[in-house]
């Protein structure tokens, strides 16, 4: 008795039906981008050769790749790669997977740098700490075509994806790439920047553990911990920061919205910034602080 043969229309109606079955966010969309995957297609075409029958090891691969969509492994590791302001970044297991909040960082710097108010225009010096996938640094480098940049991150595997990723993007010749923590890498010489954007880590280690399982089981916990009430990179951060920037550079922080406020607290309240401003999100709740760095010491 012959197997039966399977159509991708067919195949994706199962897959994408299980997928729910089993609690899988999205589980339509999940079942397009693995089938996508698995095929070496775009979701277009995929829609546009659903009658087209699949073979034997093609079945065999989608169903390998389900499997781990069902063990909660995120689908942009399954994939090898996430879309970030229009762009394709690769990302793996061990490098934290870029997300759409972040492209406020680079909306809010590339607006700054478009009205003049970044310093060393039109070829400001700018740090992305904490690079990880390089998502940031490769966007800003893009967006801003004078601009070179320092890219760093604790990680040496997150170090090396976001520097394929530079050259996937080709604007390798104008990152460079700092192993360490925080501002360590940068006390010798005391190097400064027209401006510095961060992504730290910042969930409340309180509730770490009550993450969804993609995130908690599978991305790295060095990136998303941000130690008690997720404040401690950030404190750091605007701490020091003023030593690192040019005089009427920028400091801009991804945190989460209800960490604005104490945020906000903390640059007021230190005379080497001015200007101090928080932006929304697209789900419009604050989620960026951003400051400048006085012209004059007080």
């Amino acid at each position: 008795m012959n197997e039966k043969t399977w159509t991708i229309q067919e195949l994706l109606k199962v897959a994408s039906d299980f997928l729910q079955k089993k609690g899988i966010e999205s589980p339509r969309l999940s079942a397009e981008i693995l089938l996508a995957h698995q095929l070496g297609m775009n979701r277009v075409e995929v829609y546009l050769n659903f009658d087209r029958p699949l073979e034997p090891s093609e079945i065999s691969g989608y169903r390998s790749l389900v499997k781990r969509r069902l063990e909660r492994e995120p689908i942009q590791y399954i994939t090898g790669v996430q879309e970030f302001w229009s762009l394709d970044f690769l990302v793996e297991p061990g490098v934290l997977i870029p997300r759409p909040e972040s492209e406020l960082l680079v909306d809010k710097l590339h607006s700054l740098h478009s009205e003049g108010r970044v310093p060393g225009s039109p070829s400001p010096r700018l740090l992305d700490l904490g690079t990880g996938s390089g998502a940031l640094a490769v966007t800003l480098a893009r967006e801003i075509p004078g601009a070179f940049l320092v890219a760093s991150d604790v990680s040496l595997k997150a170090l090396r994806v976001a520097g394929k990723n530079a050259k996937r993007h080709a604007v390798e010749n104008r990152i460079h790439f700092v192993g360490g923590d925080l501002f360590r890498p940068f006390k010798v010489g005391l190097s400064t920047f027209d401006a510095i954007v961060s992504n730290p880590p910042y969930i409340p280690h309180e509730t770490f553990d009550s993450l969804p399982p993609e995130v908690r089981d599978h991305e790295p916990r060095l990136a998303l911990d941000g130690g008690e009430g997720g404040m401690m990179y950030i404190r750091k951060i605007i701490k020091e920061a003023p030593d690192y920037l040019s005089p009427g550079g920028w400091l801009l922080v991804e945190m989460d919205p209800e960490q604005t406020r104490e945020a906000l607290r903390m640059i007021e309240e230190d005379p080497r910034y001015e200007e101090v401003m928080r932006t929304t999100d697209y789900s419009h709740r604050f989620r960026v602080v951003w400051a400048s760095r006085r012209r004059e010491d007080p």
